[in-house]
This record gives structure tokens, C-alpha cells and sequence, in this order.
């Protein structure tokens, strides 16, 4: 069997994959896994075959986010092919992954994060307090709905607009009917129950599309108030920040107040712990300087060093 082959029924049994995620491996699988290993046969596969792949894509100048992806997709397809015993050894041993690391995320201020949260329209205000405040990502906020306050302090993320389908749809890296409980700050609680007052709902929805009641919010629309904000400079955004900003602003504000790391990846969604280190790591705070003072314990009076050697 062909690679292209195995791959495309391995495709056929992903059938929790969303419709985004599906789009995203399409253009893996053709753009970069087909033309260079999509005729190769599956028992031909070793460390060596895997290793000029990703050496090939070096070459090309593909970038590291790109490269990263597509790696683990080949890794996803060959251990499946591993497990089912196509191989009497692993073909990923030492192999070394493209290395790649996120940037650094860029994050407001608290006063920044006053000054544009209030430049755009009621829904833009909103949506920022959404993710400030409880950390989820636009989508997800798009689709806040007053019957996910589930505690005074806690709102529990169901679902979200879908920028692909534009309909609601299941969260990402979660299962048809999975949810998370997100901390829910009272200012965030008073901005939701503020907008239900002013606005209304439909079904708890608060946001819906601007021309159409009847149909989800559309994400472009806070995506447009963004780049007007930018372009007119009605508000201090630092350099480089980005809408995510916003559910960045949430991760510092957990981590510089103690937050435990795990529980933050919770909260946000990630598919891995890692992701949230990787991403978070600069923002934790120091921990050798504190273990060297915790350390640092005195010796009782009268007690000399003692030789270990």
C-alpha cells in the first residue's frame, strides 16, 4: 500500500475532527505530505525516510510552524501503522522534530486593556471582557449565552461560532457534548448581565449576527473593529498584540497571581500541557530564586560542615 493510500483511510477515521481541523490536514496532506512521500510504500518507511522529510522541508524554506504540523501528522499516520504491526520497528526512532516555539505572546497592560476594550461597540466590549476575564477565544465568545453561568463565579464554555461553518459548534480539541468551567470574575458577570439588559437575548444568546437575529454572531465583525482601532490609534495597543491578546492578558493575570500552570490549561482549552508552557513559560514567576531561599535552611548552632567527599 501507497502512503497517499494508508493515509487517506487513516484520514476516513478521524470522525471527531471539526470542519477547520479537517481543512487544516487537507492542506498538510496535499501541499506538503503527498508530493514528497505520497507514493512511497508503507513497508519502506525507516528513521532515515522520516528524518530527509523533515530535512527536505528545511530546505524548502517551509516555516517552523508548518513544519511542526506536518510532522505530527506523518507521526499520527505512521504509529497507526505501527500499532496494526506494518513496521517491526518504530520508523520515528530518534528522529529529531522540527523544533519550533511560539513567540512570545504580547500582552496589554491593565490600563491598555481599559483604553481598547472600550474603543469599539457594545459587542466589541463584550467580547473582550470574555476573554480578558475568563480567557476564551473569540469564537467561544462569540457564542456566550446567560445560561452557561452556571455559579456566581464560574461560566461554563459549551460551544462556539465556528469561523469555518459559521454555525455553533462543538469546542476545540473536545468532543461532541464536552464543556470546560472557566472562573467567571464579578466584572465580567455585571459586563454579561449589563449587555442581556441593554440587548436582549435569543435563546441566552447574547451576540447574534448584526443583520439577521435568526443566524450565529459573525467573528469578522469584532476582527473589523480591530483593525479600525489599530488603524485609527483610538487606543495604546502595543506593539505586535493581536486580538488574542485579550485571552493572553487572562493567562498572565492567573500565572502572576499563583495560579497553578495545570489549572490554566484547563481553563483555556489547550489540547496539551505543553502548549500552555511553551507559550506561558516567561510569565510564570521565578522558581530558582525561590528554591534557593527555601533552600537556604541553617545548620543548628554548634553544627559544622560536614565533608560528603
Amino acid at each position: 500500500m501507497r502512503f497517499s493510500q494508508y493515509a487517506a483511510e487513516w484520514k476516513a477515521g478521524q470522525r471527531d475532527l471539526g470542519p477547520a481541523s479537517v481543512r487544516h490536514l487537507d492542506s498538510l496532506l496535499e501541499n506538503h505530505l503527498y508530493p514528497l512521500l505520497g507514493s512511497r510504500r508503507m513497508d519502506s518507511f525507516d528513521h532515515k525516510v522520516v528524518d530527509g522529510f523533515v530535512r527536505t522541508m528545511e530546505c524548502e524554506g517551509v516555516g517552523p510552524a508548518t513544519q511542526s504540523n506536518a510532522f505530527d501528522k506523518l507521526k499520527s499516520i505512521l504509529l497507526d501503522a505501527h500499532r496494526l504491526g506494518l513496521f517491526d520497528e518504530n520508523p520515528l526512532e530518534g528522529v529529531k522534530p522540527p523544533q519550533y516555539d511560539p513567540k512570545r505572546a504580547v500582552i496589554p497592560s491593565v490600563a491598555q486593556l481599559s483604553g481598547i476594550r472600550a474603543a469599539g461597540d457594545d459587542s466589541f466590549f463584550l467580547v473582550a471582557d470574555l476573554m480578558s476575564g475568563c480567557g476564551m477565544r473569540n469564537g467561544e465568545a462569540a457564542a456566550v449565552n446567560v445560561r452557561n453561568i452556571v455559579a456566581d463565579d464560574v461560566y461554563r464554555i459549551t460551544e462556539q461560532v465556528n469561523q469555518t461553518t459559521r454555525e455553533y459548534g462543538r469546542l476545540k480539541h473536545r468532543k461532541e457534548g464536552q464543556y470546560r468551567d472557566v472562573p467567571l470574575p464579578a466584572r465580567v458577570k455585571e459586563t454579561i448581565e449589563w449587555y442581556a439588559d441593554k440587548y436582549g437575548t435569543v435563546d441566552g444568546y447574547l451576540l447574534r449576527h448584526p443583520g439577521d437575529q435568526g443566524r450565529p454572531f459573525p467573528y469578522y465583525h469584532i476582527h473589523n473593529q480591530w483593525r479600525r482601532i489599530k488603524e485609527t490609534g483610538t487606543a495604546d495597543i502595543p506593539e505586535g498584540m493581536v486580538i488574542y491578546g485579550f485571552r493572553h492578558f487572562f493567562a498572565s493575570n492567573c500565572l502572576t497571581h499563583n495560579i497553578p500552570i495545570t489549572d490554566l490549561a484547563e481553563w483555556m482549552g489547550h489540547k496539551s500541557l505543553d502548549i500552555t508552557f511553551k507559550i506561558y513559560r516567561h510569565l510564570m514567576p521565578g522558581s530558582i530564586g525561590k528554591a534557593a531561599k527555601i533552600l537556604d535552611t541553617d545548620l543548628p548552632e554548634g553544627q559544622g560542615a560536614v565533608d560528603y567527599r
